[in-house]
């Protein structure tokens, strides 16, 4: 399990990556946060680390903290994409629409619903995600 800042910037220094400052700000910005942050978010919370800091880093930095499966993409309702620490197992999230509060949750009865769809449609279907979206207790 992944427990630090520092594990991840290992972990991309061990696939190959240069562990800068630019991206030492980057993963600092993102393990610390229970939001989801979009990647101008990131940007603009990381650029008070590291003033140099530039987009295209930002980016590039969550896509291989993605693929390394250290952060994940949270889908949302308007569209704009934004990342949050992955979630250990099997769990999905909720949303808070108004502050970006993130939860994760455990556990789904899909399985009775998942047949049925992969009956109907011929589909096999191997994997799901479920996020869920309304307003945290503090901003209800």
């Amino acid at each position: 399990m992944i427990t630090s800042s520092e594990m991840w910037l290992e972990q991309l220094h061990d696939n190959g990556y240069r562990v800068t400052a630019a991206r030492r700000a980057v993963v600092d910005t993102v393990f610390g946060s229970t939001h989801a942050l979009t990647p101008i978010e990131v940007y603009d919370t990381a650029r008070k680390k590291y003033r140099a800091l530039g987009l295209v880093t930002v980016y590039r930095t969550l896509e291989k903290l993605e693929e390394l499966h250290l952060i994940q993409r949270v889908h949302q309702p308007l569209g704009c994409q934004a990342f949050i620490s992955a979630g250990h197992g099997h769990q999905h999230l909720l949303l808070c629409q108004q502050c970006g509060q993130v939860e994760f949750f455990e556990g789904d009865d899909l399985d009775a619903l998942t047949k049925s769809i992969a009956r109907k449609t011929g589909y096999q279907i191997q994997e799901h995600w479920l996020q869920l979206f309304g307003l945290c207790a503090n901003c209800k």
